[in-house]
């Protein structure tokens, strides 16, 4: 009888990184994965930047799913859910069918949050988080649109910037008083705005919408101060969930996030989770450095020997050329910014926490390159948390 496998559930960039690195100590253990899409490898982060850049869908594929069947010597089932796992059984049910497993990992991601708007076409709003959404937003800008981006944060600052330089016409709306608003000091923040308002960006900051209804067969956009706000295409980005309905399902313990340890364990034996979906020590990272570090650890864990993720400072560059900044962000807020410059040449701040040590900070225009040398300087992300 062949030895049970072990499971991957899905693939993308945590589910693939896993596989990768196993496959550095071992080429033989079996390894299957599934996934509800197609499998086709890609880089999520150029779905915020590649409309600019005229690349389609299958412009932003990396690899397509047979090549990486033949490269990680894996198996994956694409089109496929996981209905249910019994972790007491080392069993999951695909089609009704069990089926075990040695390890299981979750790499299931997060699924975007949902405004809960009102109006006849409030469910004409899109988000885009992944391939195929992606794909079908570029189907619908042939020709220069209105578009309006609800959220301010990372991927709505990031979608502005591209959408405006591919000759569309943006507004961004976030209820807080800048962009980036739980990354950046104010003062930056408001740099932020006035860079993306300067290359034609509608920047709408302390306002929200309320619904978005049919009008002469256009969007229109209902704000809470009353303002209305016309668009073709309305994008939510205003972060994502965790998803954890299958782990729950199973009896393993949730928070935000599946809740696992520094070892990527769950709290059912032989059970791991990393990526988007992974609350690791009571932290969610949704950023791509962060699942790399966690790929790698627990590809040894499953190799047979137990390493414990261990994240370094790792600064997150801002996709936005109209402000281009790194930011390592303090993971304890018990401090306050230091500003020294914030100018859209020179942008300089650091976070000192309660003992008055650095703990994050801020860097753009002439300081931009020095991010890497002063991640250095900072702790590791989880020393705070777990001290």
């Amino acid at each position: 009888m062949n030895a049970p496998p072990i499971v991957i559930v899905g693939t993308g960039l945590a589910g693939y990184a896993v596989a990768r690195e196993l496959r550095r100590f071992d080429e033989q253990t079996p390894i299957t994965l599934f996934t509800l899409d197609e499998g086709h490898f890609y880089a999520k982060p150029m779905l915020s930047n590649g409309i600019s850049a005229g690349k389609d869908a299958a412009k932003l594929q990396g690899q397509a799913v047979d090549r990486m069947r033949e490269q990680l010597k894996v198996q994956v089932h694409t089109g496929c859910a996981i209905e249910a796992i019994v972790p007491d059984q080392h069993t999951f049910t695909v089609a009704g069918q069990p089926m075990s497993y040695a390890k299981l990992v979750l790499a299931v991601g997060a699924e975007p949050l949902r405004l809960p708007l009102k109006g006849t076409a409030a469910d004409h709003v899109v988000s885009i988080n992944n391939l195929e959404d992606y794909g079908a937003l570029f189907a619908q800008l042939d020709e220069p649109k209105r578009i309006a981006i609800l959220g301010a944060g990372l991927i709505g600052c990031e979608f502005a910037n591209d959408l405006v330089s591919a000759g569309h016409t943006v507004s961004l709306i976030d209820p807080e008083p800048c962009p980036l608003s739980r990354l950046l000091p104010l003062q930056i923040g408001m740099q932020m705005k006035e860079a993306l308002a300067h290359i034609g960006v509608n920047v709408y900051c302390g306002t929200f919408c309320k619904a978005v209804n049919h009008a002469d067969g256009h969007l229109q956009l209902e704000l809470s101060d009353g303002a209305l706000e016309h668009a073709d295409v309305v994008i939510s980005a205003i972060g994502l969930r965790p998803r954890t309905d299958l782990a729950s399902r199973a009896g393993v313990s949730i928070d935000k996030g599946i809740v696992v340890n520094r070892y990527l364990e769950t709290s059912a034996a032989d059970i791991y989770a990393l990526g988007d979906c992974a609350q690791v020590s009571g932290t969610l990272l949704p950023y791509v450095m962060p699942i790399m570090q966690c790929a790698k650890a627990l590809a040894r864990t499953l190799s047979g020997q137990r390493t414990p993720v261990n994240y370094a400072a790792m600064p997150i560059v801002v996709k936005t050329p109209a402000f281009p900044i790194a930011i390592s962000p303090p993971m304890v807020l018990d401090g306050d910014w230091v500003i020294e410059s914030a100018t859209q040449a020179s942008i300089r701040a650091t976070y000192f926490n309660a003992a008055n040590k650095p703990t994050g900070f801020v860097v753009g225009g002439e300081h931009l390159s020095e991010y890497r040398k002063l991640a250095e300087r900072v702790p590791p992300w989880l020393a705070p948390i777990l001290s």
